[in-house]
């Protein structure tokens, strides 16, 4: 058995370089990637991806950060039913202060907003954000 679960390469970490360290950091830690693109959100596509958090202050500046520049969707599966919780603990607290040594955020995020990358919070939004970016057939394994 395995799960799936999606992260986003934000703008901050893309722009940086850090892509590949943070792909390869991801298959350290036992995912395989199946599938990724790299794209630039619009307006549009960035509201209606984050619109969970709509009512929140942060949203605006959310929509503006990841519409700034290209990100990289990534859909990963891991043996087991931990993808979700495992990405989660991979990438580190939200603010790269608080994070754990070692992890995604405190090696490559730059601040609470700017903080590398984006995982899906449970398996049903895993599902939805998937689907978000990727097809049913892109997502088929070889």
């Amino acid at each position: 058995m395995s799960t799936r679960t999606l992260a986003i390469l934000k703008p901050d970490s893309v722009a940086a370089g850090k892509a590949g360290a943070i792909l390869a950091h991801l298959e350290k830690e036992g995912f395989t990637v199946l599938a990724l693109k790299r794209l630039r959100l619009s307006q549009s596509q960035a509201r209606a991806f984050y619109e969970v958090h709509e009512e929140r202050p942060f949203y605006g500046s959310l929509v503006e950060f990841m519409t700034s520049g290209p990100v990289i969707p990534v859909a990963l599966e891991r043996a087991g039913d931990d993808a979700v919780p495992a990405l989660r603990k991979a990438m580190g607290a939200t603010n790269p202060e608080e994070a754990d040594a070692g992890t995604i955020r405190k090696l490559y995020a730059t601040n609470i907003e700017r903080n590398a990358i984006h995982g899906s919070d449970s398996p049903e939004n895993a599902a939805l954000e998937l689907g978000f970016f990727f097809s049913r057939a892109e997502l088929i394994e070889a």
